[in-house]
Order: C-alpha cells, then sequence, then structure tokens
C-alpha cells in the first residue's frame, strides 16, 4: 500500500498513467466492451484492469492522479446508447458526477456513436477494463497537465 493513493491504482495503472503525456487517451470501459482486442491496438498494446467495481469509480481512482486536458472540448466522452443518442443512462450520470467532483466544477462529456467511440478507443494510450455491468458504461479521458509550484 502507498499513502495518499486510491488502493484501486494497482502498479500497471499506475506505470500507464505516469506514462502518458499531455493530451493522451484512456479508455475506461464496462465488462461488455471488447476490451482485450481493442487494447491490443492502442499504444500501449495490452489491457489493464481495475475489477470488482464500477466504471465511475475507477474513474474517481484515475482522476485522484490524473488532471483532465483544459485545451479541448472533448477530453471527457461517453458512449451514445444506439437509436438514442441524447439518453444519458445511469452510469454516465454517476460518471458525470466523478468527473465534476475531481475538477471542481461541471465538466460537461460529449457523446460519441458507438462505433465511431471503437474507433477513436483504437487510437487511445490504454483500455482499463472494469467490472462494471452495466451498459453503455464506457469512456474516453483525455490527459491535461499539472502546473509548475510557481505558476
Amino acid at each position: 500500500m502507498l499513502k495518499n493513493l486510491d488502493p484501486l491504482l494497482n502498479a500497471d495503472v499506475l506505470y500507464a498513467l505516469k506514462s502518458m503525456g499531455h493530451g493522451d487517451r484512456l479508455v475506461i470501459c464496462d465488462t461488455n466492451f471488447p476490451g482485450d482486442s481493442i487494447a491490443r491496438q492502442t499504444k500501449l498494446g495490452r489491457l489493464l484492469r481495475i475489477d470488482a467495481v464500477t466504471a465511475p469509480r475507477a474513474a474517481r481512482a484515475i482522476l485522484s492522479v490524473m488532471p483532465l486536458d483544459t485545451f479541448i472540448d472533448d477530453a471527457a466522452a461517453r458512449m451514445e446508447i444506439v437509436g438514442s443518442p441524447d439518453e444519458v443512462p445511469d452510469v454516465q450520470i454517476e460518471m458525470q458526477a466523478e468527473i465534476d467532483q475531481a475538477e471542481g466544477k461541471h465538466w460537461p462529456m460529449v457523446s460519441i456513436d458507438r462505433m465511431a467511440f471503437y474507433e477513436h478507443a483504437k487510437n487511445a494510450y490504454c483500455v482499463i477494463a472494469t467490472g462494471e455491468r452495466r451498459f453503455y458504461g464506457c469512456f474516453i479521458l483525455t490527459k491535461g497537465v499539472i502546473a509548475p509550484d510557481n505558476a
């Protein structure tokens, strides 16, 4: 165990988060997402896991150490419901709350069509599979920067 780190942040996830640079994207996915096959096409090239928790809970751990990118409008994205793109299910409402809490303000998520989401995911730095069983518990987050202490 490490002090002041969420215990869900295992060594593999911490390595990926530390290795990512400004503008790199990560996918947090549910159990139905083709995580392994998509992850093989990412920059990291292998699937990471934060098992036995929901996608929003995994996001809380990740966002405790990773800032979102303030230079772009789509630093947080959600997978749209097929045939109902404006509907926002509970899992996405919960994710929105985690993002807002981590950033200290409302930070709207953009929505991405399911098939386009898969393509975006292939270009991510990494994919982190969770124990999320609710449908459409898939998100893309873009890493931002941390300013110097004297800035």
